[in-house]
């Protein structure tokens, strides 16, 4: 059952406390926001001592309320300026009622300061001409999105690229116009890029991708780009759909049928489509080195037991490179890979993708539970081919150091 907050007296939910450190974090910056303010610093310099984050609701709840405290006509314009854009309902509840109370405090608020609300449009059925395609994810939560369309659609232009982050929103976004012939070209330039292949998507799925990049972050110079064209795209494009459709497209999985594809989940890192997902040598470093060590130690130990000390150093490095509050990320990231490789005709490996996104989506935070095969698989390929590269560089090295012999002993 969900959690409900008792309301106050006006029918406001009071807010659930920040976490302590999270709380002192508030408190310097607001002391460093008045600090700016006494020192006559401009807009922009006030809003870079405060920070706003784009997936933490209660974070961004509390800084508007702690703002709204501070008697000083800058205030209105800086909460403007960080919130006025966003689609989320507490986030604008909000926002109005921090500037209502500077207004009680005698704080000159505009009347314009936010902007007006974008109508929306007549036509919410996607057009058979609007065409989308995905890339697929890339390991640092990159993807790109096209949309191809008659000019009358998009306003300028008949295509539109869109890179976008799940991290930080918009990367990129050009409105192009290309004839028939610019446009394969630009296929072309894109798979020379080793962007591999797009898939093509249902329409609202593409515009979910670039509505969810743009709450990210709605205020960056490709956002911006993107905004003035999100009427005309959801007019011709449809409204973006909800994630649940999206699931719901993807073959449901029983017990016995995820158990299984979650074990075979370990060796999609192996695959060309995961190779960015990989960690890079500089991250797996420290857990090489643990490895070789292992192997170079005078220590006899038991075959089980040297397995069991290769397993718990692996365990521990995906555990440290994928820590328990970014794995959500890497959950969603799993699911939008595992509809994407079935859109390209891989069921088993999507499959596999989906038993493992399942798994990080349900996570208990025990260490009786046993690792994650995917992140698990990443980690241990990777720290695989750290040890390859260190065999190889040692062979050539002068005579006299210490090189790697003997069979793999990572399973």
């Amino acid at each position: 059952m969900a959690e409900h907050r008792k309301k106050t007296k006006k029918g406001t939910p009071p807010l659930k406390p920040l976490a302590p450190d999270a709380a002192a974090r508030l408190q310097e910056q607001l002391a460093g926001v008045r600090e700016a303010l006494a020192a006559g610093e401009d807009l922009e310099d006030i809003k870079a001592r405060i920070t706003p984050e784009a997936d933490d609701l209660l974070w961004n709840l509390h800084l508007i309320n702690a703002l709204a405290q501070i008697r000083d006509k800058a205030v209105a314009p800086l909460l403007a300026a960080f919130f006025g854009k966003s689609p989320d309902k507490e986030i604008n509840k909000a926002l109005k009622r921090a500037l209502h109370v500077l207004k009680t405090r005698g704080v000159a608020v505009p009347e314009d300061i936010l902007p007006r609300e974008e109508a929306r449009p007549r036509l919410l059925a996607p057009s058979p001409a609007a065409l989308a395609y995905v890339s697929q994810i890339f390991g640092d939560g990159e993807r790109y999105v096209v949309l191809e369309g008659p000019k009358e659609f998009l306003g300028r232009g008949n295509v539109l690229l869109a890179r976008l982050s799940d991290v930080h929103g918009f990367r990129e976004c050009h409105l192009l116009s290309v004839t028939r012939k610019q446009r394969e070209e630009l296929w072309d330039h894109l798979r020379e890029q080793g962007l591999g292949d797009f898939a093509e998507v249902p329409p609202a799925y593409a515009v979910r991708l670039l509505e969810d990049a743009f709450n990210l972050d709605f205020a960056n110079e490709a956002a911006l780009r993107y905004s003035p064209l999100r009427s005309l795209i959801w007019q011709h494009w449809g409204l973006p759909e909800s994630p649940e459709k999206q699931e719901d497209r993807l073959p449901a999985l029983g017990d016995t049928e995820r158990r299984l594809y979650l074990e075979r989940s370990k060796q999609l890192a192996r695959t060309e489509i995961f190779q960015s997902w990989l960690p890079s040598m500089e991250e797996v470093g420290v857990w090489v080195k643990k490895v070789q060590e292992a192997q170079e130690s005078p220590l006899v130990l038991a075959e089980h037991q040297q397995q069991a000390r290769y397993e718990q150093i692996l365990s521990e490095a995906a555990l440290a490179l994928y820590p328990p509050e970014s794995r959500p990320r890497w959950s969603r990231r799993l699911l939008e890979m595992a509809y994407f490789l079935d859109l390209k005709g891989l069921a088993e490996e999507a499959r596999a993708a989906r038993a493992a996104a399942d798994d990080l989506a349900g996570e208990a935070a025990s260490p009786l539970r046993g690792e994650n095969p995917f992140l698990l698989g990443l980690v241990t390929y990777a720290v695989q081919l750290g040890l390859e590269y260190l065999k190889q560089t040692e062979a050539k090295a002068p005579s006299g150091l210490v090189t790697l012999t003997g069979e793999p002993l990572i399973r």
